[in-house]
């Protein structure tokens, strides 16, 4: 069959869909236990995966070696977005495939069963970079390294020592973030501050320790004015809810991250209630209210595959309530009774 141009139809051009793109330079990077290579024609695309990327501990997971392709594109739109703010990205799903679409030129489409990903991202979008990295680049690498390696996602902070860690859980505002921030300052070992990926069968956890996000009043605590001048220093980004933080980089900082995944020796759920009794901030939770608590808390994550061995692992390991004491070393403190040292009887 021959196909002939009709009078008054407008010629289809030679690359209606950008397949024969010009040159790409590429990056590989390690995360969440498994390899991205993410390929662009933009050097600012790339500019931002280093700026997320780079610097960071392998989180080596022990599993079989899973690579995952990412590509980077970056258009132009003739009328750029007057508002101040992108509009929220709103997902999809269907045939295989996980949309995430902020607008016509800024979206991510995502094949989990091939583990691949496309990123499309319009040239006034490199003046959000935050809401560019945060909601587009890593939105496909967590959902990739999600699906391909079998992680429960959790809304969370981790920090730990000597191999071992503790989730800290909770409702924005708890003071998730405050509480990682002085751990860290305070000698612990830093795995993430606001997503932590689980291998529900080992009960591993890795993250992404790239940024910190802390509100102004978290740095009132921090007595070392070389740690005050680093995250007041940061630049300030603002979230969907409109609350304005510090957004700290954490290969800047003095305190130690997490070289590799480490594994839970409990959670707990950080309250911004104030002890009773200044010595005793932590409170265990009853065994059978656990479950509840947690797919409470995680609405998202308790609907994925590894939920339940998750869930029944953890409640084996034992959950606290973590109220405030009058300074966060004090619950810093309270952390360590969950993190014995090598060595040091349980």
């Amino acid at each position: 069959m021959t196909l002939t141009p009709c009078a008054g139809v407008r010629d289809i051009p030679a690359d209606p869909f950008e397949e024969r793109r010009g040159p790409v330079s590429w990056v590989e990077r390690q995360i969440l236990g498994g390899r991205f290579r993410f390929k662009s024609g933009s050097e600012a695309l790339l500019a931002l995966v280093d700026a997320a990327y780079a610097g960071l501990p392998s989180q080596r997971l022990p599993v079989a070696d899973a690579a995952f392709r990412i590509e980077l594109r970056l258009v132009s739109r003739p009328a750029p977005s007057p508002t101040a703010e992108p509009p929220p990205v709103q997902v999809q799903s269907g045939a295989g495939l996980i949309c995430g679409v902020m607008d016509a030129a800024n979206y991510v489409v995502l094949d989990p069963a091939q583990r691949q990903a496309l990123v499309v991202a319009s040239d006034d979008m490199l003046l959000h970079p935050y809401h560019l990295r945060y909601e587009l680049i890593e939105f496909a690498v967590f959902t990739l390294a999600t699906r391909g390696l079998g992680l429960v996602p959790l809304h969370g902070a981790c920090v730990g020592r000597d191999g071992r860690g503790v989730l800290l859980l909770g409702a924005s505002g708890a003071g998730k973030s405050t509480l990682a921030l002085h751990s860290l300052l305070l000698g612990l070992d830093f795995l993430a501050e606001d997503a932590v990926f689980v291998q529900p069968e080992r009960m591993l956890a890795t993250g992404v320790a790239n940024f910190l996000h802390v509100q102004a009043d978290a740095l009132r605590f921090v007595d070392d004015e070389r740690s005050r001048r680093w995250v007041a220093s940061a630049p300030v980004i603002r979230r969907r809810s409109g609350v304005e933080k510090f957004e700290a980089d954490l290969r800047q900082a003095r305190g130690r991250l997490a070289p590799q995944p480490l594994a839970l020796a409990g959670a707990v759920f950080v309250s911004s209630q104030l002890a009773d009794d200044p010595a005793a901030l932590l409170t265990p939770i009853p065994a059978g209210e656990i479950a509840a608590r947690l797919r409470t808390d995680q609405p998202y994550a308790s609907g994925q595959p590894g939920w339940h061995r998750f869930e029944q692992q953890l409640i084996a390991q034992g959950v606290h309530e973590l109220r405030r004491g009058r300074h966060p070393r004090s619950s810093v403190d309270a952390l360590r009774q969950l993190l014995p040292a090598v060595g040091a009887p349980a």
